[in-house]
């Protein structure tokens, strides 16, 4: 397993882009720490993705506080049809992988200046 720390500071407007460097694995999980005056402002916006394919890894609007999430993709059947736990039940979902690609960090609604650190674990 390997953890991977971005950190992020955010422009004047709340904004900001980071990446992570190149890895490869699959997403186990992902940390925001929020410590101290400078952190993000309450309210803060989360896109993460993969950068080659935009992949979704989190997103949440709205974050107050420190966390923690397990992101999970969909799983399908070789002609596309979403796989399931049975039919019409639960859809079967894997963890994120990635292939020699960073992870794209994306906030919004971060406060002018303010910090951000993200852990990411991937095995």
């Amino acid at each position: 397993m390997k953890r991977i720390k971005v950190d992020v500071v955010t422009a004047a407007d709340g904004s900001a882009t980071f990446y992570s460097p190149k890895t490869s694995g699959k997403v186990h999980s992902v940390h925001y720490l929020k410590d101290g005056v400078t952190a993000f402002t309450d309210g803060v916006d989360f896109t993460i993705t993969t950068e080659a394919t935009a992949e979704g890894i989190w997103t949440e609007s709205n974050v107050n506080v420190s966390t923690s999430r397990y992101p999970r993709a969909p799983t399908s059947s070789q002609a596309g049809v979403a796989s399931l736990y049975a039919a019409a039940g639960t859809a079967i979902q894997d963890k994120v992988a990635l292939g020699n690609d960073r992870i794209k960090v994306v906030i919004a609604q971060g406060g002018n200046a303010k910090k951000g650190e993200f852990i990411f674990l991937v095995d």
